[in-house]
């Protein structure tokens, strides 16, 4: 199947280097979407081999996404039969992107979901010092439980996951109203309540200093 990498990137210029080039080696094409960074995050995201979409002002995450999107239906929707996202801060690694792409190509799932909690609970973070620090799943266990009231159907373990994938024929399903983080669980809400089939799969993270 042909995969397209959708990257918000904002400030990232230490990490998007090797995420495009680990997205390449799975995606026929990535774009990042430079929203509004001040360093060289865009010119880095074109060397590496990214088409760069620049936002000159910062709008947020989901902006950001909505552009790549919307970049897709445009230009090369007939070209694209899944599409992933992923951070470019470095917390997921390309390398499983195969992971997320394994339940679509098996046609089990419309929607993948990768959770960062379904492999503490298999107890690998422990043992690679992945452990989501204390204060983060505090506020995911909240984001997950009203995601999953909200749609009335879900039973996702990490709703604000941004390393997923989803069939390119779903697009229509999502109004993508969030600017912000919440366009995580909006997708899945909308998805849910389009009774698209989402499946959640273990992936691994790497955490870094506490911002958000």
């Amino acid at each position: 199947m042909k995969v397209t990498a959708v990257i918000p990137a904002y400030n990232e210029e230490k990490t998007i280097g090797s995420i495009v080039l680990g997205a390449r080696q799975y995606a026929l094409r990535v774009i990042v979407v430079d929203d509004g960074s001040q360093d060289a995050t865009g010119e880095i995201a074109k060397l590496a081999g990214a088409q760069v979409i620049v936002h000159h002002q910062n709008r947020g995450k989901g902006a950001a996404l909505k552009t790549g999107f919307q970049a897709i239906i445009n230009t090369d929707i007939e070209n694209t039969d899944i599409i992933v996202t992923l951070d470019s801060d470095g917390q997921h690694n390309p390398q499983e992107i195969p992971l997320i792409l394994k339940p679509i190509i098996e046609d089990k799932a419309d929607l993948v979901n990768g959770s960062r909690y379904m492999t503490e609970m298999n107890g690998d973070s422990e043992e690679n010092g992945n452990k989501t620090p204390l204060y983060r799943r505090v506020g995911q266990n909240v984001l997950d439980s009203a995601t999953n009231i909200s749609s009335g159907e879900l039973d996702v373990t990490d709703s604000q996951s941004g390393f997923r994938a989803f069939r390119a024929t779903t697009l229509p399903t999502y109004t993508f109203h969030s600017n912000d983080y919440t366009i995580e669980s909006e997708m899945l809400i909308e998805a849910a309540k389009s009774g698209l089939r989402i499946v959640e799969v273990p992936i691994n993270v790497i955490w870094r200093s506490a911002q958000s």
